[in-house]
């Protein structure tokens, strides 16, 4: 695990092979048509560009990478034409990772670390094997019914959903994590297998 500082560009490539996951809970962007503008943002301030990616990635050999953050599988801004599902999850698969979990908006971290909590309980669950894309499933269900729980006192945390510019999408006694904002927006890129 890297953690804040820890998490570097240097040690980060040194781990690219040697993990069938690789989860990163980080800030990106994918600027479409322009590669040296796209980048991923790492603990210690330093960033990757698409073409560094590109170049210095191809040993990643990933089952499976994670992008957590926002806007991680956009990749236009013009939505609608089929392209903004290229953006950092597509760029990830195409130098390695054979699936990639990303996002098409602006997420909450609260309900993106109940959804990630149900999918990697989903995922690793003992006697059940589920695909990636069941488990991505199953974690979705489980927010929509109010299933999912955080924390270790098992209480659903409460936040409304925004949508951009901060505006309040949901009103103010909004329950838990059913809300389309909080599970919809991961998409499961690739190898669902």
């Amino acid at each position: 695990m890297l953690i804040d500082r820890d998490f570097t560009p240097a040690q980060f490539q040194d781990l690219l092979s040697g993990y069938s996951l690789i989860h990163l809970a980080t800030h990106g962007l994918f600027v479409s048509g322009s590669p040296d503008e796209s980048f991923l943002l790492f603990g210690d301030g330093q960033s990757v560009n698409l073409q560094q990616i590109r170049r210095d990635w191809r040993q990643l050999d990933a089952d499976l990478v994670v992008l957590s953050a926002c806007e991680t599988a956009l990749g236009s801004a013009q939505l609608g034409n089929g392209v903004e599902v290229l953006g950092l999850g597509f760029q990830l698969q195409r130098v390695g990772a054979k699936a990639v979990v990303a996002s098409l908006w602006r997420v909450s971290d609260q309900g993106t670390q109940a959804l990630m909590a149900e999918f990697y309980g989903a995922l690793t669950h003992g006697d059940l094997t589920l695909t990636k894309a069941q488990a991505l499933q199953a974690a979705q269900v489980a927010l929509i019914t109010g299933q999912a729980v955080t924390g270790t006192d098992g209480q659903r945390a409460i936040s409304i959903p925004t949508g951009h510019g901060g505006r309040s999408v949901g009103s103010d006694a909004f329950p838990g994590y059913n809300h389309p904002y909080y599970w919809a927006a991961f998409i499961l890129i690739g190898n669902g297998l």
